[in-house]
């Protein structure tokens, strides 16, 4: 672009304008590092995937999700499902004002919503994991937001991983936010997100996402080709009349119709993760106990606790150490 055209900005009066916006937080990442250090190497999603011209920051925007309805103990509860989407409906409302703010500072700029996956790597299976074009907690940590978790969530100082995530792309000269070096989770010495984990999906800094995407979107792609699949298998006419008119069709066509239960879903890790100021002060009441811990649950956390004493790190810490972040003393916890 054109310098004449740009008006100087700073990374502070562009993190501020996106609070003014509606974000609860915001970070600034460089787009050439995380090009550098894509989360999964064999299959890279990096912010010059998306723009040759454009994608020299990227601005991570964080808007909390309300604690009401993080009270709510089933993980299945559909209006947790519509409050969430409403979090990122106004989250995708502040990206693009945000955008729009920018260019006409001088900076063509583009948003990476959080729902958007890239329909070329589709193979063909409803069932297999499908990420979004970037990968926008790893983002975070190098925004400077906050590190991942146990199950490999984010987590930020002031909510814990009671957020949802969206970005956006330009390339104005912005001087970008370190990562915090210093793991926020405590790993299997906490765990209360495997514990909670209603498809016990956690491993040692790992999730299994195809089975964790059963709960995440449990109105999803998945469930309605397989339920449209049922509906044409099923003889007889009035037997498929009955199955369009069920609750389970009800529950999908609600779920397109809004995205709850389908972009929105299960979130029971984020719930219970002491991590955050405001768990203490506004959740551990209600979330203290977990009725989904089984002695099962409870012996395969001991061995990773114990695994992770004798000082022997799983190979998911490995793989993602860069923004898990460096683990506290094992003599401290």
């Amino acid at each position: 672009m054109v310098a004449v055209y740009q008006a100087p900005l700073t990374s502070e009066q562009v993190k501020q304008k996106a609070l003014e916006l509606g974000a609860d937080l915001a970070g600034i990442a460089d787009g050439a590092v995380m090009n550098d250090h894509p989360p999964d190497p064999e299959h890279p999603r990096r912010p010059s995937d998306l723009s040759d011209f454009d994608a020299g920051r990227v601005i991570v925007l964080a808007r909390r999700l309300n604690l009401g309805t993080t009270r709510i103990l089933p993980w299945d509860e559909r209006h947790k499902y519509y409050n969430d989407e409403l979090a990122i409906t106004a989250l995708e409302e502040t990206a693009l004002e945000l955008v729009l703010w920018l260019e006409d500072q001088g900076y063509p700029a583009l948003i990476v919503p959080p729902s958007h996956v890239d329909p070329w790597r589709y193979q063909g299976d409803p069932g297999e994991h499908r990420s979004p074009l970037l990968s926008l907690e790893h983002a975070a940590v190098e925004a400077g937001l906050g590190t991942l978790g146990l199950n490999l969530q984010l987590l930020t100082p002031r909510f814990g991983p009671r957020v949802t995530l969206s970005a956006v792309l330009c390339s104005a000269p912005l001087e970008p936010d370190g990562r915090m070096e210093q793991a926020l989770c405590l790993g299997p010495s906490c765990g209360r997100c495997l514990l909670a984990c209603p498809g016990d999906v956690i491993g040692h800094f790992a999730r299994d996402w195809p089975a964790c995407d059963r709960y995440r979107s449990p109105h999803g792609f998945a469930q309605l080709t397989e339920f449209l699949g049922r509906v044409i298998e099923e003889p007889g006419k009035e037997a498929q009349k009955k199955m369009l008119r069920s609750e389970e069709s009800f529950n999908l066509w609600q779920s397109i119709l809004r995205g709850s239960g389908v972009v929105t879903g299960c979130r029971r890790c984020q719930d219970v993760c002491p991590v955050g100021g405001d768990y203490e002060a506004l959740l551990a009441d209600a979330l203290e106990e977990i009725p989904e811990r089984t002695p099962e649950k409870e012996a395969r956390l001991a061995a990773m606790e114990k695994e992770a004493a004798a000082g022997a790190e799983p190979p998911g810490y490995h793989a993602q150490r860069r923004w898990i972040g460096e683990l506290p003393d094992r003599e401290e916890t």
